[in-house]
């Protein structure tokens, strides 16, 4: 860790020995040199009584070398030759046009310090070039001591207005100018031809009075042991957030909260450097620290802006690359190092640095944004292949990824992909799902400039983009956002309602406006910058019941009595008409398991339980899935006592917009993978697999399959290695079985787009008839599907073990003959080439309730389509 003792003394020697990482921008703070020279000073100096317990040693050693300098240097008749040298020069060679800054010396002017003396500043072509030009010499007056009190908030990172007592200020004898450059052997100011020595306060401290009538434009030459450095102040700058930024956040409606929170290169009064920005308001202090100052933020003391609980501070010089955290002083007095809430970039984990960074990224998808809002996700095709990024091909990156998953997906034809987290997180293991950088791809795989070529790549293959999104609770690392400054903050200060039972983590305080501005911010951030196309909200159950999960007296009841938390249920519908409103043609889709009322209604719109709806687009039927797989598993001869598992879901299909869902969730922890959960020899595991495909594939409702049950890989899944793709290997005797499941995806998302009976009207029960659905004997079920206009599409699933020849069902008597789309059971799919290859004609017979009927032969474990002739 960069933060560490250890490390700075690796820092030092690795500077003393000349060792210095490169600059980052043209302008440095302190440039590579300057910060060796720095390093290398602190450690040579002498120790001295420490100020504060932890900081104010490196400047009381600054100090001691500092005045031990100065008695052998200065001489009284040196001093005086000095003085008057300074003096008669600064009279002679001021330019009357020149005169906001010209620098007089009063008439009684003490002693000055000579801190920068003659052999101390570099001749020409060693330093910067307005040191080697040789500036007009000024003498500063001695300027007003700091109070110990200011002097102490600053050494110890306390101080809330650094830039109340650094920089340049207008007193009643000119302009006082302060700097505070720990481990600097003098500072001079620089103010367009004249240069003026600062007088040196000990503990870092540098000051002095200027008879200016304005503040001037002006920049700082420090003095370290072995170099000079001329640099910005950054104590000079007016604050980079206005009132308006301000005024929203205090609020909690900053949508663009990205933009005005965390690190941003920019030009800031015509100077490039950083603007580091941090919510923090339980805090007394706080200090950007990072690579620019060898992870000491002493000299990088941030302000606080008022009543927001936000604290900046514009560094000059600092660009893209440079690592950085926030040393936040608790109200305790005590420090935390903590990584930035709103990061872009992080370090590749475990390391857990924040990373200063800009987008350069030029999209090439706007045909594919354009059309994405042309119709409703609900009304239009959604076939969804769910992918873990890092083990899909483990060790490639987002741009080698590019090269290979749009291919592979559109391929097997899905229409859209879904990514488990993407997000910054510390473990692995958690597949993502335990975040700490909301705002950051995570670095594991590349730059976020690199994941949105991954994403622009997809979109170009015709290919959405669906992501998970978990704002229900964070992990306690305490380098993250675990009571961040000090005091519960992010997470809820009751900490019954901040635990959550089942992971060990925190949950979000959805009442407070500030965190629900930085989740719906984040919702929406991810859509615009990254171009998403929808986002799946996880463990949506556990952030609607105050009760989720624990026993009574381990919750609190709402303001009526009852378990909802109001407070989430707020925060979702915030956030989804937020989405909506700003990111035309996204969905977003919830993780939701109960029975609440509303997930996929308006948020206008009221329920019989007195909510809003929430307002999401589409929810996960976590129903349909653990019944119809509780039936698959199954012995065919057992399946007719559980019939009502495969079509109770009819009951309900139309209370809610939904998602038929195979998730990562349903193949792992002993779950097994989709084929191994059916029952039967080889040849009946996958035929049940195959017509299981083909009913899902059918049913009302939008389809989700996991990655490796395409090819119906028999290990369930592990995050280390990831699909089985050595199934599909030529060399492998039984890779004809499992590349023919894989064809069979590929022709049912390809019949399933090329057919609207099967997803027009998925939302509406004008799409969908039952022809049967109560031959639990047979163990045979058959529905119609409709489009807008009534064509029809004819879904029969046989999940007996046994051929059924001459099977009637009851047929719309408008249809003059029907034929076979689909067969689950055809010979290339590796099943027993069961058919129905010519038309089949209606008859007059009435059956099933209707005035026409035909007669199928029903191969075994296996689902048929049929269509209009």
């Amino acid at each position: 860790m960069k933060e560490t003792a250890a490390r700075k003394a690796a820092a030092v020697k690795e500077a003393a020995a000349g060792r210095t990482p490169a600059a980052k921008e043209p302008v440095a703070e302190e440039t590579s040199a300057g910060q060796a020279a720095v390093k290398k000073a602190a450690a040579k100096r002498a120790p001295a009584k420490k100020a504060t317990p932890e900081k104010a040693a490196p400047a009381k050693k600054a100090t001691a070398v500092k005045k031990t300098a100065t008695a052998k240097k200065a001489t009284p008749a040196k001093k005086a030759a000095a003085v008057k040298k300074a003096t008669t020069t600064a009279k002679k060679a001021t330019p009357a046009e020149k005169a906001p800054v010209v620098a007089t010396a009063p008439a009684a002017a003490p002693e000055p310090t000579p801190a920068v003396a003659a052999e101390s500043v570099p001749a020409a072509g060693e330093g910067p070039a307005a040191v080697a030009a040789g500036p007009t010499p000024a003498e500063a007056a001695v300027s007003p001591a700091l109070t110990a009190y200011d002097r102490d908030r600053l050494l110890t990172g306390t101080h809330h207005d650094p830039h109340g007592l650094l920089g340049a200020h207008p007193v009643e004898d000119g302009v006082l100018f302060r700097a505070f450059r720990p481990y600097a052997r003098a500072v001079a100011v620089l103010a367009g031809e004249v240069r003026a020595d600062l007088h040196d306060e000990g503990d870092g401290f540098f000051s002095g009075v200027l008879p200016l009538r304005e503040v001037p434009a002006y920049r700082l030459v420090v003095t370290y042991e072995e170099t000079v450095q001329e640099v910005e102040d950054a104590y000079r700058f007016l604050p980079t957030l206005g009132e308006l930024d301000l005024h929203l956040i205090g609020e909690g409606r900053h949508e663009d909260l990205w933009t005005v929170l965390g690190a941003h290169p920019m030009t800031h009064e015509g100077v490039r450097g950083t603007r580091f920005s941090v919510w923090a308001p339980n805090a007394r202090g706080v200090r950007v620290t990072g690579t620019f100052n060898f992870w000491d933020g002493t000299g990088h003391p941030m302000r606080s802006l008022g009543s927001s609980g936000v604290w900046e501070l514009f560094v000059p010089g600092i660009g893209e690359g440079e690592l950085y955290k926030f040393d936040i002083a608790r109200p305790d007095g005590s420090h935390t190092l903590r990584a930035d809430p709103l990061a872009r970039r992080t370090e590749v984990p475990p390391a857990t640095s924040s990373i200063v960074t800009s987008s350069q990224y030029e999209w090439d998808d706007a045909e594919w944004l354009a059309r994405r809002a042309e119709r409703p996700a609900h009304e239009a095709p959604l076939s969804i292949y769910e992918v873990h990024l890092p083990s899909w091909r483990p060790g490639l990156t987002y741009r080698q990824l590019a090269e290979q998953l749009p291919a592979y997906v559109k391929e097997l034809g899905f229409t859209h992909v879904e990514l488990m987290p993407v997000a910054e997180h510390p473990f692995g293991g958690s597949w993502g799902y335990q975040v700490t950088g909301f705002y950051a791809p995570t670095a594991r795989l590349g730059t976020p400039d690199d994941f949105r070529y991954l994403v622009d790549r997809l979109h170009q293959a015709g290919i959405g983009v669906l992501m998970d999104w978990v704002p229900a609770h964070f992990p306690r690392d305490a380098w993250a956002l675990a009571e961040f400054d000090g005091r519960p903050l992010y997470e809820h200060e009751d900490p019954l309602r901040a635990a959550h039972p089942d992971w060990g983590t925190l949950e979000f305080d959805f009442g407070r406006r500030e965190v629900r501005n930085f989740l719906v911010a984040n919702a929406v951030y991810w859509c615009q910058e990254f171009h998403i196309d929808g986002l799946r909200v996880d463990a949506v159950a556990s952030m609607l019941y105050l009760d989720y999960s624990r026993e009574p007296g381990q919750w609190t009841p709402n303001e009526h009595g009852g378990r909802e938390n109001l407070d989430a249920v707020a925060f979702l519908q915030e956030m989804n008409a937020t989405v909506y409103r700003r990111c035309p043609g996204v969905v977003t889709v919830a993780e939701e398991s109960t029975a609440w009322d509303g997930v996929t209604r308006a948020t206008h719109h009221r329920g019989p339980s007195g909510f809003g709806g929430l307002g999401f687009g589409l929810k996960w039927n976590m129903g349909w899935m653990h019944d119809s797989l509780q039936y698959m598993s199954h012995e065919p001869v057992h399946r007719k006592y559980h019939h009502h598992e495969m079509t109770f879901s009819m009951v309900y299909a139309y209370s809610e917009n939904y998602v038929l869902p195979i998730s990562h969730d349903e193949v792992v922890h002993g779950k097994g993978s989709l084929v191994s959960k059916m029952p039967g020899d080889w040849w009946q595991q996958r035929a049940n697999h195959r017509a299981y495909l083909g009913f899902m594939w059918s049913h009302p409702g939008k389809q989700l399959l996991f990655m490796g049950q395409e090819f119906a890989q028999g290990a369930e899944w592990s995050e280390a290695h990831g699909p089985d793709w050595w199934l599909l290997d030529p060399a492998y005797g039984a890779e004809a079985d499992h590349r023919g499941v894989r064809d069979l995806v590929r022709d049912l998302n390809a019949v399933y787009r090329a057919t609207p009976a099967l997803w027009e009207q998925d939302t509406e029960p004008a799409g969908f008839q039952w022809v049967v659905g109560d031959a639990s004997e047979d163990n045979v079920i058959a529905f119609l599907r409709y489009d807008a206009d009534r064509n029809p599409l004819l879904a029969v699933s046989n999940f007996s073990a046994v051929v059924r020849p001459d099977y009637r069902l009851g047929v719309p008597d408008d249809v003059p003959a029907w034929h076979e789309v689909l067969n689950t059971d055809e010979a290339r799919y590796g099943g027993s080439d069961v058919t129905n290859p010519h038309p089949v004609k209606p008859e007059p017979r009435p059956w099933h309730g209707r005035p026409a009927s035909i007669r199928l032969t029903l191969p075994p474990l296996a689902t048929v389509w049929l269509r209009p002739a």
